[in-house]
């Protein structure tokens, strides 16, 4: 990554983090880079309007500017246009989180997270990578689309570290798992990444790519309606996957 769209970003990011005004100083000393360096990234946002200076002295805040242009962006985003009510309806029928994925290569992005109502809840960050492929039911879903070769060649390199006493740290035995997955048509991770913690993930393929739905939330409520979940889950995929209706006319 460029070193200045890296620096942008860090900047904008530890607004978010710190949610109050910063001065130069401060942002230099968080970020770790020179005064001289900051002040560059920081001229150029409030040249774009994306910052300002509450007073001399009085440190600088990011501008409703990003906000908007964020929520543009967000508003025509094709993937969550086609299924951010079908995914909102799925959250309501089982009240627990619900994520959507996408697969790129070997890694998978959170794109959307939809939160339950209850204030215990699993928490994904959009724009995060799902982590510990061989642990995660995303991650397994992941891992079942490859090929041979490409299993192979991951099985191969991975190290299956163990991250709670329920994790598979035996390649054998996640071959099984990823094989008993696909007969299944959905991958379940209990407890396996995190204690307490119950997912199930299904893999549709929409315009050529590869995306991941996933449940999530406290074993104590997943398990007790597992069949009804999965079931929700596949149904929701199934429609997801499907063909767009043409609206193209005859006359």
């Amino acid at each position: 990554m460029s070193k200045i769209v890296g620096r942008t970003l860090d900047f904008l990011e530890t607004f978010a983090d710190q949610k109050r005004p910063l001065t130069v100083s401060e942002i230099a000393r968080r970020l770790d880079i020179p005064a001289s360096s900051c002040h560059d990234v920081l001229q150029a946002l409030l040249e774009r309007g994306y910052l300002y200076e509450l007073a001399p002295r009085g440190g600088f805040y990011p501008t409703l500017r990003l906000y908007d242009l964020a929520k543009i962006i967000a508003d025509h985003d094709p993937v969550v246009l086609r299924v951010d009510a079908l995914l909102r309806s799925l959250r309501d029928k089982v009240d627990e989180s619900i994520l959507l994925s996408k697969v790129s290569g070997m890694g998978a992005t959170y794109l959307l997270s939809i939160e339950p109502s209850h204030p215990l809840r699993y928490l994904a960050n959009v724009g995060d990578n799902v982590r510990s492929l061989h642990a995660t039911s995303a991650g397994k879903a992941l891992l079942a689309s490859l090929d041979e070769a490409r299993l192979n060649a991951y099985l191969k390199s991975a190290s299956l570290a163990s991250l709670t006493k329920r994790t598979i740290t035996s390649k054998p035995q996640l071959r099984k798992e990823l094989a008993a997955g696909n007969r299944r048509g959905w991958f379940l991770n209990r407890e396996e990444s995190q204690e307490g913690v119950t997912t199930l993930s299904k893999r549709f393929v929409w315009a050529s790519a590869l995306y991941i739905v996933t449940i999530a939330g406290p074993t104590s409520r997943v398990v007790p309606q597992l069949a009804k979940a999965a079931e929700l889950l596949t149904s929701a995929c199934k429609l997801l996957e499907a063909p767009e209706p043409s609206h193209s006319g005859t006359g």
